[in-house]
């Protein structure tokens, strides 16, 4: 059921296009619409968590460095702290 005119006779499968037509046969544009929007916005949160995940190693690693260099400059052996 493809309603667009340059895609019928085509063997090339455009499954995005037959979903969109599918939306606009019954109406649900407005679904459609708040799909993408909840896609785009579950995307953005993803992103957003993966570089929270990042900036906290990269803030671990940071502090474990000058933990490290404060035993080295207080002069105490590693032995001392582990």
């Amino acid at each position: 059921m493809c309603r667009t005119p340059h895609l019928r006779g085509t063997e090339e499968s455009r499954p995005m296009s037959e979903l969109i037509d599918t939306f606009i046969a019954r109406g649900d544009l407005a679904h459609l619409a708040l799909f993408l929007w909840a896609s785009a916005a579950s995307g953005a949160a993803l992103f957003a968590l993966r570089e929270l995940a990042a900036a906290s190693r990269r803030f671990d690693d940071f502090v474990r460095e000058l933990s490290r260099f404060n035993r080295r400059a207080s002069g105490h052996s590693f032995e001392d702290f582990e």
